[in-house]
């Protein structure tokens, strides 16, 4: 499970260095994609297989489901971080997110997602109010 926020750097080849509580979870492989907020997702490669899989059983007359896995596919790029924990963002990536120096990396369970700092930051403070607002019945279960 991936928690907690990180501060890292963009470096000028388009590198960031995962943070190193991120690392172990990572190290086989990751696939980043676009995420929703103009985040970008990063995932181990076998959560990634398996949402893959779960898509691949919505059915085909879903509008929804195709617009979704297209944006999700075409826009997804594997590969292993080195050994010292780096991965490549695309540019194209890198553009969509508005990603520039200052990055906030966070742990969000089953992914980590890759933010341009203010969108960060901004998203927080406009989160803040409906975050203390929920009630009983609008989360899952138990929660």
């Amino acid at each position: 499970m991936f928690l907690g926020t990180h501060n890292p750097r963009l470096d000028d080849k388009g590198r960031v260095i995962l943070p190193a509580k991120f690392r172990e979870g990572l190290a086989e492989g990751v696939v980043i994609t676009k995420g929703q907020e103009r985040c970008l997702y990063v995932f181990p490669e076998p959560e990634f297989t398996r949402i893959a899989q779960a898509l691949q059983q919505a059915p085909m007359s879903s509008k929804t489901a195709r617009a979704y896995s297209r944006v999700f596919f075409a826009s997804a790029h594997d590969e292993v971080p080195d050994k010292q924990g780096r991965v490549t963002i695309p540019p194209r990536l890198r553009e969509y997110a508005g990603l520039d120096r200052d990055l906030a990396v966070i742990g969000a369970s089953n992914r980590v997602e890759i933010w341009n700092t203010q969108t960060w930051d901004d998203y927080l403070e406009a989160s803040e109010e409906a975050f203390a607002d929920i009630e009983e019945g609008d989360l899952p279960e138990g929660l």
